[in-house]
């Protein structure tokens, strides 16, 4: 068995530090691109890389390799702190890998349907939300919504005889549900989860509440049936300003936002 390197506190501040000195770029090509071509269009710094809309590229998505499409052609635009340094795509897409993104298209919409099926065959009230496959490993994850706990061994065990390999289920919120898939809003405007927030903080009915919210117009819900994410601005600007008390930020401001699985 390997051994695992552990980071203590002082390493983990060097390496924060070393990161924090490197310089910005003067210049950075922005390309949109959907991952997995689903969802709303995510930023990613294009490199060097020449790109044009429909091409196929690799993306890290929360630490494992996976692809998305161009939306949107690379532009070039200046650097200006306190802008995000954006992830960048791995590489433009190659006939191999092309062909190996068709496959897991392919292989993702079969996994789909068989889901369903042998989901309501066995009685399972789960909500197939996305299904796709590792570059790494001979793996399909399977990521659902659920209000209770889900017993899904057995089907497990079916969809692992049908495809083979290894099967994870993956269970999410219906917020981060929201965020996958995208939409637009009572507002009119995309998702505040989909296109710019790095971290969603639910909006506690006690938060809405102590802002003379009624909690129960359904206004004030969003396409998840929960509080809409944007009441957040809404409880900052609420918050007495005090230079003793530090609040929490909405968007904590880091140098690479990484796209999320």
């Amino acid at each position: 068995m390997k051994d695992r390197m552990v980071y203590h506190p002082a390493m983990v501040d060097k390496l924060l530090a070393q990161e924090l000195a490197k310089p910005y770029p003067s210049v950075v090509r922005i390309v949109g691109v959907k991952i997995r071509d689903r969802g709303e269009i995510k930023k990613f710094d294009a490199g060097e890389a020449s790109l044009a809309v429909g091409d196929r590229v690799l993306v890290d998505v929360a630490g494992e390799l996976s692809y998305g499409v161009v939306y949107g052609a690379p532009q070039a635009m200046p650097f200006i702190p306190p802008m995000r340094v954006l992830q960048p795509i791995a590489r433009k897409a190659t006939a191999e890998d092309a062909t190996t993104i068709d496959r897991y298209e392919r292989l993702a919409s079969e996994g789909m349907k068989a889901c369903r099926e042998q989901a309501i065959a066995l009685g399972l009230r789960m909500k197939l939300v996305e299904v796709f496959c590792s570059f790494h490993r001979r793996q399909m994850t399977f990521v659902y919504t659920a209000e209770d706990r889900i017993d899904f061994r057995e089907l497990v065990r079916v969809l692992a005889r049908r495809f083979g390999g290894r099967i994870e289920m993956r269970q999410v919120g219906v917020r981060d549900e929201a965020s996958r898939l995208g939409g637009i809003d009572t507002c009119g405007l995309v998702l505040c989860c989909a296109a710019f927030l790095t971290e969603v903080k639910p909006v506690t009915v006690k938060q809405a509440r102590g802002m003379g919210l009624p909690v129960d117009d359904p206004k004030l819900l969003g396409v998840c049936g929960r509080l809409k994410c944007c009441l957040l601005f809404e409880a900052m600007e609420s918050q007495p300003s005090s230079s003793s008390s530090k609040s929490s930020a909405l968007i904590n401001p880091a140098r690479t936002r990484l796209a999320s699985s």
